[in-house]
């Protein structure tokens, strides 16, 4: 046996050794999985004489093929890997399409179309099919299309099986869009999978000789592969059946993409003689964790059986924090990460914070702030930068100063009203001619000679600006903000759009439309817009840290896969949130997966929190404990006043929750003190003072906002109060448990 063998446990090296036929590897988080396909690739080369250009090794992503390369020569030497076939599903099948594609009538000088130049071809599309965008958006019609492609549905079936309007609209745009393509010599990223296909079944001979060539495939991340995918690795393996492909069907979450666990799940039903080895040793995490994730996934029906068992120690509990809302939720974590820094001597790259949605970020940003933590966001940009808030804060912007120029231009087609670069052109002529700013020329618009179609969109956004300018002058910033939204109906037309990508931006405006009434419940006689636009000026001017590599890590579940941390908080763990809304019993497994992965990325502690409460679209809504917390062991979950969770009272109240978090068995760490993270605005309600709530009373609550006492009913623990809040109405809440702020 050659000695680099000898580095692989005793499963490992046998799924490398099974060098014929089909092998699936079940590889566990933190198993070794890239090792396996490294070690395996050298062994072909090295013991089994196999000439390295015969091996081709599919990846999903360019860095995973980079260091795939960079292992084997570590192991065989420099440039050994220099004739292997190793790269992404698109670069392997662009390579192969340079060569052949001529065969199926194209010519090999292809064009690749990107996401932008494929819209533009849709929208030229539409515009001959006398559809407009306004009734079916381009960036539906472009999804739906793609998704197609993925699952390998061409434009017959498409058209066949058409639904709704949007479905058979988008048949008629497919079949057209297809067409041109082929009349523009152009391939879409979806067609360097979809061509390959139709150009093996309708070139047998080419096909006979490309199996021939790439005898041994080896396939990365198999439970992220689509229907496409499956269907292409099924043509070049068909002959030998030298197929070996390595992931884990627990961390399959993106359906969302057109992954199809299907394809790993049917494995061994597709090629009856194949071999499975399951990976479960795990390198990375505690044994507690893993017991974690263990009693989680176990739920899921439709999985292949496992255990991760756990080659660590046995590790601290998880800890539970619970909070009375989404920034009580931040603030605790915030002071969590301050105290391991301080008692454990940790740098803030040992600490990450996972949300479900990119949304969530902004209150975990603002609090990182506010406490001098430097952070990092992953996969997506900071939240004040992210294109759809900026948009909504240059309208809020222009209304507070008409002479914004910079704001008008930006908002003056958001959403799209047909004024396009000449006619801004020809306004800003108006403009300098008059010497007025360029908002006076929308107003005097009628003076300007503008044809009958221009004038009207002119006088529609001076219009919404106007009446905006009115509601602020009577109203708080969250009155402006919902009146923009319902005007310009924003969030329905991205929701109306249907792509992950337009339902993420409808949940950002959404997000910032509940900061906004946060605000203004918050700071009573400080809530106009002026004091809103204010705060997020000093929001937005923050810059994350780039240039240090001591940051604390912020990113959504899905951007966290493939990572590891000594310190994971995973926030929001509440119905409806985590796990999102699910119609479907595979959808309800798939946000169990996604759970299974965020708990994994964890080596030493885990953290879950959630909040009693969370501002949803623009409104506080009262939340629930995820039912995934529930599902796991509650003798290894500790709450943050030390005891084990199976120990604890069912409900536990915020109140009771406030005592000293516990990181390990028997290692307490003290909380900074309130004075120390955050300015103390308003007093307590604490238990000396409750007698002083009578009729009359000013009072604040963290959900309800401010309000005045009506009546006091009872005493003691079992007291309540009546209150009139400003803008929820009347409510009855027990005062132990209100946690209300006496307003001088």
């Amino acid at each position: 046996m050659t000695d680099f063998l000898r580095e692989l446990n005793e499963v490992q090296r046998e799924a490398v050794l099974a060098t014929e036929g089909p092998v699936m590897v079940l590889a566990g988080a933190g198993s070794g999985k890239t090792r396996v396909i490294t070690y395996r690739i050298a062994h072909l080369i090295r013991n089994a004489n196999v000439p390295s250009q015969n091996i081709l090794a599919l990846t999903f992503t360019n860095k995973a093929a980079t260091e795939m390369r960079h292992r084997i020569d570590a192991i065989l030497g420099h440039g050994s890997s220099s004739g292997l076939w190793i790269g992404t599903f698109h670069s392997v099948f662009a390579r192969l399409l340079r060569s052949y594609i001529h065969l199926i009538g194209y010519d090999r000088n292809f064009s690749i179309f990107d996401a932008d130049d494929s819209k533009s071809l849709i929208k030229q599309c539409m515009g001959e099919l006398n559809l407009s965008p306004d009734s079916l958006p381009v960036n539906l019609v472009h999804s739906m299309i793609s998704k197609a492609k993925n699952s390998f549905v061409l434009p017959p079936e498409f058209h066949r099986n058409a639904g709704d309007y949007n479905q058979q609209k988008t048949a008629l745009v497919y079949e057209k869009y297809v067409q041109k393509l082929r009349e523009n010599n152009a391939l879409d990223f979806d067609d360097l999978l979809i061509k390959p296909i139709e150009l093996f079944g309708e070139q047998p001979a080419l096909l006979a000789q490309l199996q021939d060539y790439f005898r041994y495939l080896l396939i990365d991340e198999y439970q992220d592969t689509n229907r496409v995918q499956y269907l292409v690795a099924k043509m070049l393996s068909e002959k030998h059946q030298n197929i070996f492909v390595v992931g884990d069907d627990a961390q399959s979450i993106y359906s969302w993409r057109g992954a199809d666990i299907s394809n790993m799940l049917n494995f061994q039903e597709d090629y009856k003689d194949s071999q499975l080895f399951k990976l479960v040793d795990n390198y990375r995490s505690t044994k507690t964790i893993l017991q974690a994730a263990n009693d989680v996934i176990k739920h899921n029906q439709r999985q292949i059986r496992k255990e991760l068992v756990a080659k660590a120690g046995t590790g601290d509990p998880l800890t539970l924090i619970e909070a009375y809302n989404e920034r009580r939720e931040a603030e605790k974590v915030a002071e969590y990460i301050q105290s391991i820094r301080l008692l454990k001597g940790c740098e803030y790259r040992a600490f990450a914070i996972f949300y479900r949605t990119n949304a969530q970020s902004r209150v975990i940003e603002d609090v990182m702030r506010q406490n001098r933590i430097p952070y990092r966001i992953f996969g997506s940009v900071s939240f004040y930068k992210r294109k759809e808030i900026k948009d909504a804060v240059a309208y809020l912007r222009l209304v507070m100063n008409d002479r914004d120029g910079e704001s008008l231009l930006r908002v003056i087609n958001f959403p799209p009203r047909k004024i396009g670069d000449v006619s801004i052109a020809k306004l800003k002529e108006f403009a300098e001619t008059g010497g007025i700013s360029l908002y006076e020329a929308i107003r005097r618009a009628d003076e300007g000679g503008f044809q009958s179609r221009l004038l009207h969109a002119l006088k529609e956004f001076g219009t919404l600006v106007e009446t905006l300018k009115e509601k602020a002058a009577e109203g708080t910033a969250y009155d402006v903000l919902s009146l923009l939204f319902e005007m310009t109906a924003i969030t329905s037309l991205l929701q109306a759009e249907n792509t992950p990508e337009a339902l993420a931006r409808s949940e950002n405006l959404q997000e910032l439309l509940s900061m906004a009434r946060d605000f203004s419940d918050h700071n009573p006689n400080n809530s106009s817009l002026s004091d809103f636009l204010s705060t997020i000026s000093l929001a937005s001017d923050f810059e994350e840290v780039k240039d240090s590599d001591s940051y604390v890590s912020l990113m959504t579940v899905h951007a966290a896969k493939g990572l590891e941390f000594p310190v994971v908080f995973v926030t929001g763990m509440e119905e409806r949130l985590f796990p999102l809304n699910c119609h479907e019993p595979s959808e309800l497994e798939e946000e169990r997966r996604l759970f299974y992965v965020a708990i994994t990325r964890a080596r030493e502690k885990l953290f879950l929190s959630w909040a009693q409460s969370r501002y949803q679209y623009g409104q506080p809504q009262m939340c629930l404990r995820s039912t995934f917390i529930n599902e796991i062991d509650p003798d290894i979950i500790r709450t943050e006043g030390g005891r084990l969770l199976s120990e604890s009272p069912k409900k536990v109240s915020a109140t009771a929750m406030a005592g000293r978090p516990v990181f390990g068995n028997s290692l307490a760490i003290p909380q900074p003190t309130a004075s120390a993270q955050r300015p103390v605005q308003q007093r307590s309600a604490a238990p000396s003072q409750k007698s002083a709530l009578r009729s009359g009373t000013k009072v604040h609550h963290a959900i309800f906002g401010p309000g005045t006492v009506i009546e006091v009913q009872g005493s003691g623990a079992k007291q309540k109060v009546k209150i009139g809040f400003r803008t929820a109405g009347e409510k009855t809440l027990m005062v132990q448990y209100a946690n209300l702020k006496i307003v001088p």
